[in-house]
């Protein structure tokens, strides 16, 4: 097989993987209504919450309060990662739930720009009175998070890269616990010889 029929098929096989898979993670994104947070401290520790977002081509909206650790942590640093994870109660098992994580970038929009009244409204469509009562106090910020590199990963050896909003490139993993079993395997075959 020549190089350029070999690049042939792997484009096709990825174009399968895309239309199969772009709208079921399309799909499990819509069903989320909070995302996890991964955010950084001043002292450089790591601090986990959530909240609650909106998603639009742009990235992903937040409103967060100055009052709590992440609306400080996100003022000093702009690194966020973020994950979306299936619930317990409906996931076949709590150590194979489904889950989309992203490597993200913070940055604060002024509420009262043009790209902050979109990213209100977004959170407004979904969340209703709240999120615009909320929109409406001071200490409220809105924040894009701008995904870059991220995973979905649907169970257990089905894990799957994806870029950031327009989940093109997606890259099946299903080496990682297959290639880790045939090298304990090889080691302790080298061992009994």
């Amino acid at each position: 097989m020549s190089t350029q029929q070999a690049e042939d098929r792997a484009e096709i096989r990825q174009q399968r993987l895309q239309g199969r898979l772009g709208p079921e993670v399309q799909e499990f994104r819509n069903t989320c209504k909070s995302l996890q947070l991964a955010t950084i401290t001043k002292e450089g520790l790591p601090h986990v919450s959530y909240s609650p977002f909106a998603f639009d081509q742009a990235g992903y909206y937040i409103l967060v309060s100055d009052l709590a650790a992440h609306g400080q942590n996100l003022k000093g640093n702009r690194n966020v990662s973020i994950m979306m994870v299936q619930d317990e109660a409906s996931a076949k098992s709590v150590h194979a739930r489904k889950r989309l994580t992203f490597d993200t970038t913070a940055e604060h929009i002024d509420k009262s720009s043009k790209q902050g009244k979109a990213g209100v409204n977004a959170l407004i469509e979904r969340f209703g009175e709240m999120a615009q009562n909320l929109a409406q106090l001071g200490d409220f910020n809105l924040y894009k998070l701008t995904p870059s590199s991220g995973r979905y990963v649907k169970g257990f050896g089905q894990a799957f890269n994806v870029s950031g909003n327009d989940l093109v490139d997606f890259l099946h993993l299903n080496e990682g616990h297959v290639e880790k079993e045939k090298q304990k395997i090889a080691e302790l075959t080298a061992e009994q010889d």
